[in-house]
């Protein structure tokens, strides 16, 4: 009788600024609770070195071979994290979410534009340069309420739900002579509307939150202050959500949609989801789903490879 033979433990590489940040540390968790190898590096930290053959250091050290990379890059230190990223794909190392996926979802106008030219519902959006027509605008949405999203140069917008022109205009009145391009979006209308977002991983969606967000407050991500009830969804908004995912690039993506009585609508796609709300609220281990896709690719990388 022939032995049993055992897939060897894949190692996976978490790219993050700090081990003590919630989602990283519960990703560590669960590559290691898989019997995965895992380590943690801070994306600056990696020096990236290109000749003949890509190579890679940290902290002038080079850095054993890996399997797999989990990239959780802030946006903050997005361009050189981008680069490392994108490095590793070089060096031939599958990464959950790749560079260009995560650059097109920070690029809010232009991930809209792909997912409208896919054919997925986006809301009624417009841009411009400055704020002179904010409320021009607004009503080219159909009037408040609105989502209205500040795009600064590294692409880390800040986010506001205006319920009236008056709110908006103090609440914005201290922001918009910094100069920001402006998003401004149709937003929930009615009672029966709702606010959703979908945690998406290798094109399955493991969780769904609804959101209840505080009116006039700018936040780095609508969900920060928001509350958040665990619900079911029926199957076309689930495949709404995957489908976004897809266009945009991502394995993993949290998509934020609205329900209305038009259907639903993608107005936003995160490459960085964080988990601690959408554990806490639906009772799931949602960093379990994201290693084991990482095993996936690895594996997948492996075999084209011939690595058995």
């Amino acid at each position: 009788m022939p032995s049993a033979t055992f897939a060897p433990p894949v190692h996976v590489t978490i790219l993050s600024r700090k081990l003590a940040i919630y989602t990283t540390r519960r990703l560590a968790q669960a590559a290691r609770l898989r019997r995965a190898r895992v380590r943690v590096l801070d994306p600056l930290g990696v020096e990236m070195h290109l000749e003949e053959r890509p190579a890679a250091f940290y902290r002038q050290r080079k850095l054993p071979a890996t399997d797999v990379i989990v990239p959780r890059i802030a946006p903050s230190i997005q361009a050189y994290g981008l680069a490392v990223v994108n490095h590793f794909s070089m060096m031939g190392v599958p990464t959950v979410n790749d560079a260009a996926g995560i650059a097109t979802s920070r690029n809010k106008m232009r991930s809209l534009q792909l997912l409208a030219a896919s054919g997925v519902p986006v809301p009624t959006t417009v841009m411009a340069a400055s704020a002179a027509d904010l409320r021009a605008m607004v009503e080219l949405v159909g009037g408040v309420p609105v989502l209205i999203k500040l795009l600064t140069p590294a692409e880390r917008p800040g986010v506001m739900v205006c319920e009236s022109l008056q709110s908006m205009e103090a609440a914005m009145e201290a922001v918009l002579a910094m100069g920001h391009n402006l998003l401004v979006q149709r937003y929930v209308r009615r009672r029966r509307e709702r606010d959703l977002r979908a945690l998406v991983v290798g094109g399955s969606a493991v969780a769904w939150v609804e959101r209840r967000p505080r009116p006039g407050r700018l936040l780095h991500t609508l969900a920060r202050g928001a509350q958040l009830k665990a619900v079911r969804v029926p199957a076309a908004v689930d495949r709404i959500a995957v489908q976004a995912a897809r266009v945009v690039g991502l394995e993993v993506a949290a998509v934020d949609l609205i329900e209305t009585n038009a259907g639903p609508m993608v107005f936003d796609v995160n490459s960085s989801p964080g988990l601690k709300g959408l554990e806490r609220v639906t009772g799931k281990d949602l960093a379990l789903p994201i290693i084991g896709r990482a095993e996936e690719l690895a594996r997948e990388s492996g075999r084209k490879r011939g690595v058995p």
